[in-house]
């Protein structure tokens, strides 16, 4: 981001930091101490799309949340449970305080934005309990089974489908503060097994200086960086199952984790660890997603990766227009001359957009482009950059030049690649202060073919577009072979957290009439009207004897011959391996 300093008017962005005990410390984005706000020529951009003036960024709309968080709203829980809890976890790691319960209550779609700066409490724990072992989290599931307490997990906060939302109040478990610890480092098997509430910087931070930290005779990386990485956990990765920018060389995190373990009413899950097997239905895949559904996890095993930065090779390229672009990444896709690492292709409104955001509207190119055949709202934006070792990056690298010059793009050299990287993580910062003068950005994703591609995009854009003055960027990312993910940003004048949801639907409907798939790495949540993980019902039943149970899953409107059931119980331990049980 540009920081020259603004020519004409400027609206009073937030600049300072919010009270530690403020409404504002807990929905703002990220860091409290750094704060992003739009350049001067976005601002300009954002007022004509908007039909708004100077004198509508001279007042805040509504309540910035600078005030003390006082609820007002007791905790329903009894007593003896308190006094339960704190002797599993320590007396000043559970807590009723109103900051606390505020602080995991919501995640961070707008909907969850507004109703926090309504001061609309849909949904609060009872308590809220900072795990630091995974004996704890065993105990505390099986106190709230036994005493039928609700029970929810908060691992870093950014979903943004309410995902974490509390919305039977009960005791949230807030894996932040101590949940974050390495259990093991194999660099024979190249694998990292860590509690789930380790945040994405600590995991990379400590694969980085593994020669440091274990004695490896390497560098490594988790090759796993969603746009929220700062402030997602591992633990949200996996029940998301969720994708990170660089998931076309790495994977997404289905691909990246090799076990898991889960702590459930009937004791421990763990399972299978091995890189591939062919034993039936594959657990990992089946407990991945479940959004908290079959219990809690608590550990998790992932694949690592050599980190050779040093090998990266950037590339930005511009073509004429949006099915050029596609054609052209297809081919990228399906030439079988590897991937690279980050892949990303902007439609006509993004590139409009991200040419400014990626300061090339300040570069002696911006001006030539239309006089070049490359015209504004028509022109597509390709960036990315390749990984793994030297001479395997340089020809992923050099395949994707040849492939864009064969469809008529130039190369705007690895400048904007850069300015992306740089801003790649602290872009949601931007969303806080547009929205203190009620501008809201949300986002939907969805995976189609590439056959249907052009298709998902057009018909999914002109619902986003039926909302009059609204901003609708889409990019391509997390590409296959056979598709991709196609990613839309909306940017609205709204502050009014019905309205947007009414929004937000009428959007989710357009991706599923369009044949899309309904989600590619955000999870489902409780904001899916079709697809929600807390209408499942699971019941845990006692299988042939006393030492084995059996999970069995109910859909909305089962029929109980229609059920299945998953797992079961070595003999004589409360730890329980993966097998499917069949129930006819």
């Amino acid at each position: 981001m540009s920081t020259k300093p603004y020519k004409g008017f400027e609206p009073k962005w937030v600049k300072e930091a919010a009270p530690k005990d403020s409404y504002r410390s807990i929905f703002r984005w990220g860091d409290p101490d750094f704060v992003k706000y739009p350049k001067e020529s976005l601002y300009k951009m954002m007022k004509e799309t908007f039909k708004m003036t100077d004198d509508d960024f001279k007042s805040y709309c509504g309540d910035i949340g600078m005030g003390k968080v006082e609820l007002n709203i007791p905790s329903k829980l009894d007593e003896k449970h308190i006094k339960a809890l704190k002797e599993i976890f320590g007396d000043e790691f559970v807590s009723t305080a109103d900051y606390d319960r505020l602080s995991v209550a919501y995640g961070q779609t707008a909907y969850d934005l507004m109703r926090m700066r309504q001061h609309r409490y849909d949904s609060l724990p009872d308590a809220v309990v900072y795990p630091d072992t995974a004996e704890q989290i065993e105990k505390c599931v099986a106190y709230c089974v036994e005493n039928k307490i609700p029970l929810y997990v908060y691992g870093g906060g950014s979903s943004v489908t309410r995902g974490v939302e509390p919305i039977k109040g009960g005791i949230s478990m807030d894996m932040r503060k101590r949940y974050n610890k390495v259990i093991s480092f194999n660099e024979v098997d190249q694998t990292i097994t860590v509690q789930t509430g380790m945040s994405g910087p600590c995991l990379e931070k400590t694969l980085n200086e593994a020669v440091k930290n274990f004695g490896a005779k390497r560098a490594y990386t988790c090759g796993h960086f969603p746009q929220s990485f700062e402030y997602s956990s591992v633990g949200g990765w996996v029940v998301t199952r969720g994708a990170g920018q660089n998931s076309t060389y790495y994977g997404c995190i289905a691909d990246i984790v090799l076990s898991q373990k889960y702590a459930t009413p009937v004791g421990k899950i763990l399972t299978s660890h091995y890189p591939r097997e062919a034993t039936g239905p594959n657990l990992n895949q089946i407990m991945m997603g479940s959004e908290g559904t079959f219990g809690v996890l608590t550990e998790v095993t992932l694949r690592v990766f050599r980190y050779m930065p040093e090998n990266r090779k950037r590339f930005s390229y511009i073509f004429k227009d949006w099915q050029t672009a596609m054609d052209a990444a297809r081919e990228m896709m399906q030439c079988e001359c590897g991937y690279s690492s980050v892949f990303r292709l902007s439609d006509p409104e993004e590139t409009s957009l991200m040419l400014r955001l990626y300061n090339v509207d300040e570069t002696p190119l911006h001006p030539i482009l239309d006089k070049l055949g490359y015209k504004d709202m028509e022109r597509c934006l390709f960036l990315g950059f390749t990984d793994g070792e030297a001479g395997f990056s340089k020809n992923v690298a050099k395949n994707i030049r040849r492939i864009a010059k064969k469809h008529g793009a130039m190369s705007l050299t690895g400048f904007v690649c850069k300015s992306w990287e740089h801003g790649r993580f602290t872009d949601p910062y931007l969303r806080d202060t547009m929205m203190d003068f009620g501008v809201c950005t949300d986002t939907l994703e969805c995976t189609v073919n590439w056959s249907n591609m052009a298709q998902v995009h057009r018909d999914v854009r002109k619902v986003c577009h039926a909302l009059p003055n609204t901003i609708v960027t889409t990019h391509m990312s997390h590409c296959y072979p056979q598709g991709a993910n196609l990613y839309f940003i909306f940017i609205t004048k709204m502050s009014d957290a019905d309205e947007f949801k009414a929004y937000h639907t009428t959007i989710l409907d357009a991706i599923q009439k369009s044949g899309a798939a309904i989600s590619h790495h955000h999870g489902i949540g409780k904001m899916f009207p079709y697809l929600r993980t807390n209408v499942f019902l699971t019941r845990y039943e006692k299988y042939n004897d006393t030492s084995r149970y059996k999970i069995i899953l109910f859909y909305p409107g089962h029929q109980e011959g229609n059920s299945f059931s998953l797992f079961d119980t070595l003999e004589d331990s409360h730890t329980y391996r993966a097998t499917l049980l069949v129930n006819k």
